[in-house]
This record gives C-alpha cells, structure tokens and sequence, in this order.
C-alpha cells in the first residue's frame, strides 16, 4: 500500500510537470510555424490545462478501467465548483460580469444537462464520444469567433511570457514531454488500480476522489493566484471552461477507447451532485438570493457541499 501510494504521488508530480513542459514545448513550435496567438490559445493551451485529465482517462480506458476515466471527468468538475470555487471565493469574492452571465455560464449549464442526456441510458457508446466532440469543436469555433470580435483578449497574453527557443529545441522538448505525460498517466493509473484493490473499493469511487482532486490542483492554484492578483474574471474563466473541457473532451475519451455501461449510482450521485452544484453556482451568479457574485458565505456553503459529498463516498464504501 505505501508503495502504490509513493507511486501515486510520483505519478501526480511527473504529470503535472511534463503537462507544462509539453505546453511550453508546443507553443514554442507553433511559434515558430508563424501559428497566430490566437490559435495556440484556443488549441494548445486549451489542452495543455486539461492534459492531465486527458490522458489520465486515456491511460484508464486503454488499460480496461474505464470508470476510472468517467470518475475522473465527473469528480474534477465538482472539485471544481466545490473545491477550487469555494477556496477562491472565501480568499476573494468573486463577481459575475454581464458577458458571462450571458455567454460563458449559459454554455456551462448547456454542456452539463447535455453530458446528462448522454448518461441517461447507463452506458458510454461511441456516438455518445461523437457528440461530445463534435460539442467541442463547435464551442472552440465560438470561443474563437467571440476572441476576433474581441481584441483586448488577456487570455492570449500569457503567451508572451512563454520563451523564444530554436525548433529543434522545441520539438525535442515536446516529444520528451510527450513521452513523460503518457509513462506519468500509465503509472497513475496502475497505482490507483492497485490500491483500489488493496482498499476494497471500485476505481470509480477512487476516480472521483484522489485522482479527481489530484488534477484539480492546477485549476486551484490559478484561479486563486489570479484572484488574489484581482483577476477574477480569470479566476472564473479558468473553472468554467475547465468543466467545459472535462464533458466534452475527457468524458468523450472512454466513449470512444472503451465504451462502458455503469451503475445507476454514477448517474443519480455523482452526476445528479454535478448538476445540482452547477444549478447552485447559477443561482449564487445571477443574483437570484444576494448580489450576482460568489462571495465567502457562497464559497463555505460550496466547500461544506463537497466535504459532504466525500464523507458520504467513503462511509459508503
């Protein structure tokens, strides 16, 4: 057991590093293949943030454990609403500006009842990864639209800060990376199998509790380093569109390795949570009880939320 948990820990670090490298990696290529900002914001760094998630459920399905990968996309959003949302507002309230009470938080509801409808017959087919797709590519066409009507874009401004390197420099550092993200997912994965064994429990259960928390660090740190910067819209952008990304991308990822039927539990526990913290968040964004905003007293009811969700997991194994 502490073997597979050392593993673990290894596993969670060599992921998160090579998931930065590989971004670093592939911006500096399309850099250097003249790519414009706009597209490696929308493609690269977009699957940079989620590429934990994304090849952890790749590894997953591949290795036959697939519920794994569905515990990992369901369990990273309601560590996100619950976890990375609640921290952030208790350190800093977090207010909604009109273009995303319009546009972004409207898709975000949208994406999750969709996600739903795909569950609603207990199995993940390879249709169903289809449309989960084909939902991705028609939200980075919008998000790409509304980024060229928009020029005072914040977003793409990270990408600066991201160093100038020779091609042969950036391949080398992206295929190496590459390689570490694959062999970090596959160690993580093996781990979790084994101590899931060990502990008696199924790697759903796990999926939506370690391995979940674990690939929701990365959107903890940014959306509570922005916040505290006073870039809350940042903050706010980083969680929605990461539970965007984790239905229509990792979830589609066992729909088309390893098509799966699940328990009913899945669907009315762990599903019915995401979707009731999500209708919550709405409610907190669109002022419906205070002003539209998540501030400390939203935030501590978010954490409590998902501190109950946990506890309920682990009594009922």
């Amino acid at each position: 057991m502490l073997l597979y948990s050392v593993l673990l820990l290894v596993g969670f670090l060599i992921l998160f590093k090579s998931a930065d490298q590989f971004v670093i990696g592939s911006i500096a290529t399309a850099k250097n293949l003249n790519i414009s900002p706009m597209v490696i914001g929308l493609t690269v760094v977009a699957l940079g943030t989620s590429a934990p998630e994304i090849f952890v459920a790749a590894a997953a399905s591949l290795r036959g454990e697939p519920e794994l990968a569905i515990g990992n996309a369901i369990g990273s959003n309601i560590a996100n609403l619950g976890m990375v949302l609640g921290v952030t507002a208790i350190l800093v309230p977090l207010p909604f500006r009109p273009e995303v009470l319009k546009n972004d938080l409207p898709i975000m509801i949208f994406v999750t009842l969709c996600a739903g409808v795909t569950l609603l017959d207990l199995k993940l087919t390879m249709i169903d990864g289809v449309v989960l797709l084909s939902g991705l590519v028609m939200f980075l066409v919008r998000v790409g639209i509304d980024s060229k009507n928009n020029e005072d874009c914040a977003g793409f401004d990270e990408l600066q800060e991201i160093p100038d390197m020779p091609m042969r420099s950036a391949v080398r550092n992206l295929i190496l990376s590459l390689v570490f993200l694959l062999l970090s997912a596959e160690l993580l994965v093996f781990s979790v199998v084994e101590i899931a064994k060990y502990m008696g429990v199924s790697e759903l259960i796990i999926g939506l509790t370690v391995i979940a928390i674990g690939t929701s660090l990365p959107e903890l740190v940014v959306s509570v380093t922005s916040a505290l910067k006073g870039q809350t819209d940042l903050a706010i952008g980083n969680i929605l569109g990461s539970n965007i990304f984790n239905l229509l991308a990792v979830l589609a990822i066992p729909c088309l390795l390893s098509p799966v039927e699940f328990d009913l539990d899945l669907l009315l526990r762990d599903y019915g949570l995401m979707l009731g913290m999500t209708l919550i968040v709405a409610l907190f964004a669109y002022g419906i009880f205070t002003k539209p905003r998540i501030a400390r007293l939203e935030g501590l009811l978010l954490i409590f939320v998902w501190f109950g969700y946990l506890a309920y997991l682990y009594n009922s194994t």
